[in-house]
């Protein structure tokens, strides 16, 4: 079976993106429903979301997705209707079926036809779509006081249909008579023909009584346009004028899907004025007629006769007021859509690049500028320093992207771990839309997914044992981001049991990691970084929920690999706060500049704590290794000139030294340099490929003064030769 979509990437592009997107935000308000089952408006919007995501693949012809996109909306339309109730079983099920939908939605994307989901799914997503009454009849489509009226589903296919708009004629005759059989809706046979094209579009769901009683009253008589629709079924979607959308669509046809959106927007998504009016407006007059030519007074008609259906529905039913809530922020995503354009993230990286280009030489020339006299000069380089400062920060803008992409798959992970370990578990989300660089935030995803899982999993207390603490049964984890100056702060914060930092101590001598004098010494800070050591684990038995052992220690390397740190706080019986810093983008880097003899190098400004001067007499040496004690604590020496500079190896210390203290993810260490330069940006160049791999250098840089400096990775160099020196030692 051949994709048959290959020949429109263009469509199939828009629908990975759309679809992705919606996809997304499903896993988000599944969770959601579980904890506020009764919302009917997020009922409303997950139903309309699988049918989104089923009309896109039925115009792909993708038949697997179809079905169960179809299956998993039909579950929904009982739920909503308020035939069945939603509990931790059914959403189960559901998220298997969303599981199985973004499988498929990934062999899309990688250009395979997408395999059928397991019919197992299928056949339960059916049992469930039936009300739970079995014993009632089928759905008879009158109003249910606190829900929308039940859809009518005649088509026994729905993928031959989304895939092609038109309808056969015994369809069409199934759907008449379905409409004649509705008593709450006495049409003659001319607004049932104007209904039957509304319902087959619309994917089977359908319009309250007084709407469409609306929708006649400004086709015939209130509208100045008369005369019902005429045009067959099949062609009214796409012939129509685009003017009459209210500029929904730069082309000049309405396409089959914005005449769909249209009528969705009909039919529950939302009741408000400025929707009916322009979804009326798109069905308003027979195909072909030119636009209005007073768009300004039909519209202001349409908005009187539109809202009186809106408040009737209202007194009808209570319990529902907030229903039109979803429709103004699907203008506002039209609206978006629009003035919005998809790049490839390889063409903005090579626009970093360039600027990153445009850096180097505006260092030079500020550099150079610093030694004219020339005032003209002088004030060109300013303005070009400004303006590159500028058009850097717009750059990085366009690769940024919130933070939310990570944060959306926690909800889910928290929900089907606390499931299984039989927790109760709050997940608290802030900050949400703090903005990074999109490589960082695909490097974030699973270091943040270990620390979340070991919060739930080590942090959180059974309800029973919480309620024998005098705490809440449920326990509430707390995922926060906010920006710092140029880094990112994130916290992960549990209210469970705490750390111990007794037990750590006794763990870290059991392993063999160190003696008991050396475990005595550590501060309760330093014992609770004892869990990323590698193979460090506080549980007496290693769950596979979060196959800890190796975990911890594989996330403070990929933090420490983005030039960030990691911090932990905890208080036993209270809870554990773990923080992480990284810097906002991996591109350009501020750098603190320093010289060993004559050769230049870069330390990353972010891990760089405090700079003193050191009278380098008063040092000690402590197990075999030279420390310097700052603020009361040792920090361990090291002489960079004897790692890096060629012939250095044994070089003798002056009596007085310049020391950088950095912090490698949870440590801090003392560097000693001859001599400190200054703040710089630099732009990092890769390594050519014979030096890829050298321990302790990320990359490389042009300075200011047009030398090479070489930027350092100081987790590696360390981990390279303060290793080797102690096995020296």
């Amino acid at each position: 079976e051949r994709m048959s979509f290959e020949a429109d990437e263009e469509i199939l592009q828009d629908f990975l993106v759309e679809a992705g997107e919606i996809l997304e935000q499903l896993s988000e308000q599944l969770v959601d429903l579980e904890q506020h089952p009764n919302d009917h408006n997020l009922l409303n919007a997950i139903f309309r979301g699988f049918h989104t995501v089923k009309g896109g693949a039925g115009f792909l012809q993708l038949s697997p997705l179809v079905d169960c996109c179809h299956a998993a909306e039909n579950v929904f339309d009982v739920l909503r209707n308020g035939k069945r109730p939603v509990d931790s079983e059914l959403m189960d099920v559901v998220l298997q079926a969303l599981d199985s939908v973004n499988q498929m939605f990934d062999q899309v994307r990688s250009g395979t036809p997408p395999d059928p989901a397991d019919a197992s799914l299928i056949e339960r997503l059916h049992e469930l779509a039936l009300p739970v009454d079995a014993s009632a009849k089928k759905p008879e489509p009158t109003p249910v006081p606190s829900a929308p009226e039940p859809v009518i589903e005649p088509k026994p296919e729905p993928v031959a249909q989304d895939a092609q708009e038109d309808i056969t004629d015994a369809e069409f005759e199934q759907l008449l008579d379905a409409l004649d059989d509705n008593a709450s809706t006495q049409v003659s046979s001319e607004t049932a023909e104007t209904s039957a094209q509304e319902l087959p579009s619309a994917g089977g769901d359908d319009i309250t009584d007084d709407e469409f009683e609306a929708l006649l009253d400004q086709l015939h008589g209130k509208s100045k346009h008369s005369g019902a629709i005429e045009t067959p079924v099949a062609s009214a979607a796409p012939e129509m004028p685009a003017e009459e959308t209210s500029g929904a669509t730069g082309s000049d046809l309405i396409t089959d899907s914005e005449f769909e959106e249209l009528l969705d927007r009909l039919h529950g998504k939302g009741k408000h004025s400025s929707d009916t009016s322009s979804a009326s407006a798109a069905v308003e007059k027979p195909a072909g007629k030119p636009a209005a030519t007073e768009p300004e007074k039909p519209a202001a008609k349409k908005a009187e006769a539109a809202p009186t259906p809106v408040s009737s529905k209202a007194a009808e039913k209570k319990e529902e007021p907030a229903k039109a809530v979803p429709a103004p922020s699907n203008n506002a995503e039209k609206d978006l859509a629009e003035t919005t354009v998809r790049v490839d993230t390889k063409r903005l990286d090579d626009i970093m690049n360039m600027v990153g280009e445009l850096v180097l030489v505006r260092n030079r020339l500020v550099r150079l500028g610093l030694k004219s006299t020339d005032e003209a000069m002088s004030k060109a380089v300013a303005n070009l320093d400004v303006v590159t400062g500028d058009l850097q920060a717009s750059v990085m803008k366009t690769r940024m992207q919130p933070i939310k992409k990570v944060f959306g798959r926690f909800p889910r992970v928290v929900r089907d771990l606390a499931r299984q370990l039989k927790k109760e578990i709050n997940l608290e989300l802030r900050g949400e839309e703090t903005d990074l660089d999109k490589n960082l935030v695909e490097a974030l995803a699973d270091p943040l997914v270990h620390l979340v899982r070991n919060s739930v999993d080590h942090g959180i207390e059974m309800p029973e044992e919480r309620e024998k603490k005098n705490k809440t049964r449920v326990g509430t984890v707390l995922l926060s981001a906010e920006q710092e100056g140029d880094h990112i702060l994130l916290t992960i914060q549990d209210d469970g049991h705490g750390m111990d930092p007794n037990v750590l101590r006794r763990k870290a001598v059991e392993k063999g990691m160190m003696d008991q004098d050396a475990a005595d010494r550590l501060t309760e800070n330093e014992c609770y970084n004892l869990i990323f050591a590698p193979g460090f684990s506080t549980k007496e038995q290693i769950s596979d929920v979060s196959g800890r052992g190796v975990g911890m220690d594989v996330v403070k390397t990929k933090i420490a690999q983005l030039n960030g740190m990691v911090n932990i706080e905890s208080k036993l019986g209270v809870g554990t706060s773990i923080r992480i810093k990284v810097p906002l983008t991996l591109a350009i880097m501020p750098t603190l500049m320093v010289m060993l003899k004559t050769q230049a190098f870069a330390f990353p400004l972010v891990s760089v704590n405090e700079i003193f001067h050191l009278d380098l007499t008063k040092t000690n040496i402590v197990d075999g290794q030279e420390v310097v004690v700052v603020r009361e604590k040792p920090v361990p020496l090291f002489y960079l000139k004897r790692w890096l500079v060629r012939g250095e190896q044994k070089a003798s210390a002056g009596e007085t030294a310049h020391v950088v203290v950095v912090s490698v993810g949870t440590q801090r260490v003392g560097f000693v340099v001859d001599q400190l330069v200054g703040q710089e940006e630099v732009v990092i160049k890769p390594l050519g490929k014979m030096l890829h791999g050298t321990p302790g250098v990320a990359g490389a840089t042009i300075t200011g003064d047009g030398r090479i400096a070489l930027i350092l990775d100081i987790p590696s160099m360390l981990g390279h030769y303060a290793g080797r020196q102690h096995r020296a030692a």
